[in-house]
């Protein structure tokens, strides 16, 4: 039997054809998506079922069996993205004012 743990960050959830609603979480290995995992919406922890949820997940054998929220990691990469986007639309704007005839 082996045991891992991998770092998931939850992408996106989806209907199966039978109605049952499944999160695509996608399995990092520094820094870099590495694979995805589909398991059952009702398996996560009810405060991480939302997009771009970061978990600690163990596997056994290469199926996950314990999935560990990490809200202080979620709010740092969100934080993180924030940052960027704010940071490319004002030199978006920057760009645009330096254009703009006079």
């Amino acid at each position: 039997m082996s045991e891992t743990e991998e770092t998931a960050v939850l992408d996106r959830f989806e209907e199966t054809e039978d109605g049952e609603e499944v999160a695509v979480l996608l399995i990092e290995s520094d820094g870099e998506v590495v694979d995805e995992a589909v398991v059952a919406r009702s398996r996560l922890p009810e405060d991480g079922r939302q997009q771009d949820a970061v978990f600690t997940v163990r596997f056994v054998d290469g199926d996950p069996v314990e999935f560990s929220y990490e809200s202080e990691e979620t709010e740092n990469r969100q934080e993180s993205a924030s940052d960027r986007f704010d940071r490319l639309s004002k030199r978006l704007s920057d760009e645009d004012e330096s254009e703009s005839p006079e």
